[in-house]
């Protein structure tokens, strides 16, 4: 009987198996296989968990240096002389501060306000428009890679954007926007990213919903065709950048506030692509 290491070629893997051979007639002996190759872990899972983990490490940072966004958002503060209290009042308090964030009235910042608001909502529509001609067209085989890539953006965009930053949030986390605080011309207590302990009690600041919309608009270059990557996804890029920039410069949110909206927009699209391709490789397993 003589020994010999064989290389098995199987549907789960490659494997090294013993073979003992008894006048010329292989036998395997299975107890010592062992697996050479794994499944690789989807690019999908790495990117969530990196994401995950920047979001949280960036919200340590913010809460344990809030003088970060006091910084920012006194660059684009401008304090002018406070107007004498005629009757006892905040106005009349010492050390109040008055002021405004001159850019919250520029025109210009309106106009391309109110253009980058409809993008993601013309992006949706044309996401469901396209899901469903894909499911008329193919019927029950209307699932491919590209249409389950476009039902993610919509989850992400509905369960980041609605539930998570607009329903959960900016509801509930209390934190008052720079121009609402004592510190910018406001009454309310200046809190840092990451409290709940504010007096905010509805639209609050932590996080900025447009930030998050505009980090969606960010993710939806991964579903442009290749060919128009480059042509489209410069100027989505570019929007989805201004979005929480132009927040930030008029008072409507602190820095914390809009970074943290547009990255929470990339996690969630993140987690969404690493479910559904875990779903997909497991259909396919099954098949």
């Amino acid at each position: 009987m003589v020994a010999v290491l064989a290389f098995c070629k199987t549907r789960t893997g490659a494997r090294f198996e013993l073979v003992q051979t008894v006048a010329g007639f292989p036998m395997f002996d299975n107890s010592i296989a062992y697996t050479k190759r794994t499944a690789p872990v989807s690019r999908s899972l790495v990117a969530f968990l990196a994401l995950f983990t920047l979001w949280w490490l960036l919200l340590f940072v913010f809460y344990r240096f809030p003088g970060i966004d006091l910084l920012v958002a006194k660059r684009v503060f401008t304090a002018t002389p406070c107007a004498p209290a005629i009757l006892p009042g905040p106005a009349s308090f010492p050390g109040k501060v008055c002021g405004v964030f001159a850019l919250a009235k520029n025109p210009l910042f309106e106009i391309m306000r109110a253009v980058t608001l409809a993008l993601p909502y013309i992006a949706a529509v044309t996401l469901v428009a396209t899901v469903i001609s894909s499911w008329r067209k193919r019927g029950a085989d209307w699932r491919t890679l590209k249409t389950d890539r476009y039902v993610a953006a919509l989850i992400s965009l509905t369960i980041g954007c609605g539930l998570i930053v607009n329903t959960l949030l900016k509801s509930y986390s209390g934190r008052p926007r720079p121009r609402s605080t004592d510190l910018f011309g406001g009454s309310l207590d200046f809190v840092q990213a990451g409290s709940f302990a504010g007096r905010c009690l509805g639209n609050c600041s932590f996080v900025s919903g447009e930030a998050s919309s505009g980090g969606w608009l960010l993710c939806l270059i991964l579903l442009l065709p290749p060919q128009l990557r480059l042509r489209l996804g410069i100027p989505l890029a570019i929007v989805s950048i201004m979005m929480p920039v132009m927040r930030v410069m008029t008072g409507a949110h602190y820095l914390s506030d809009a970074v943290l909206g547009w990255l929470l927009s990339l996690v969630v699209f993140a987690a969404v692509i690493a479910m559904i391709d875990f779903l997909r490789s497991a259909r396919s397993t099954q098949s």
